[in-house]
């Protein structure tokens, strides 16, 4: 089977499986494929900056992409953020958590000049458990992300049109200092407050901090920590 023509920019997170299987299905499908992945605080590749074709495809990507690349995209620019509507910005998935919510998502959107702020194309959504942690609402997450993603690049394989989503954005992006916040626990909050908080932000090394009169400390991972405070 011949592959679509058109020239994709394929824009992803370092050492991501999800990723690799969206770029392996783009070399598959598109005639020309440019790739990157890179992490957080990595420069944007100069080469890509004079970079022009069809699509630009940003999943999971670390960089904002800045207006003058997006104008180069003749067809469309598109992320795929792994969040609903309600949830844009960083720490998306640890927000949703504090703030106990029962259903999450992934979003596709139009990339705008401003992060998360892009016209929706489609969203796919899921329960969200009690039992849920980070690591299981990312793992979670990074699946229905995939199958979206499927989704939207068969439609543009079928030659039709992107969709019109009728869902907006429902608040302005979260922002690095809100999450660095949320990771704080201090005395005075009550325990179901602490309870949150590391339910929210115990993810692997990452873990809350305890603020005692100005010195800091940092939680220890643990299995039981949920049923010891």
């Amino acid at each position: 089977m011949s592959k679509q023509e058109g020239a994709v920019l394929f824009l992803g997170k370092e050492n991501d499986g999800h990723g690799g299987k969206a770029l392996n299905f783009c070399r598959r499908n598109f005639g020309e494929v440019t790739a990157h992945f890179g992490k957080w605080g990595d420069p944007l590749p100069e080469n890509i900056r004079g970079w022009q074709g069809d699509y630009l495809i940003s999943y999971l990507s670390r960089w904002v992409v800045p207006e003058s690349l997006l104008q180069n995209a003749r067809v469309a620019a598109i992320n795929f953020h792994p969040g609903p509507p309600e949830y844009p910005g960083i720490g998306c998935n640890n927000f949703a958590l504090y703030e106990e919510a029962k259903v999450y998502g992934a979003t596709c959107h139009h990339i705008a000049a401003k992060v998360d702020a892009g016209a929706v194309i489609a969203v796919e959504r899921f329960p969200l458990f009690p039992g849920d942690n980070v690591a299981t609402l990312i793992a979670r997450t990074y699946d229905f992300q995939l199958v979206l993603f499927y989704k939207i690049m068969s439609i543009i394989l079928e030659g039709k049109a992107l969709p019109v989503s009728a869902e907006k954005w429902t608040r302005r992006p979260f922002t690095r200092k809100e999450l660095d916040e949320l990771q704080k626990i201090t005395p005075d909050m009550s325990k179901e407050e602490v309870a949150k908080r590391v339910r929210a932000t115990s993810f692997g090394v990452w873990q809350p901090t305890v603020d005692l009169q100005g010195f800091i400390f940092e939680l220890q991972p643990n299995s039981d920590a949920d049923r010891r405070i």
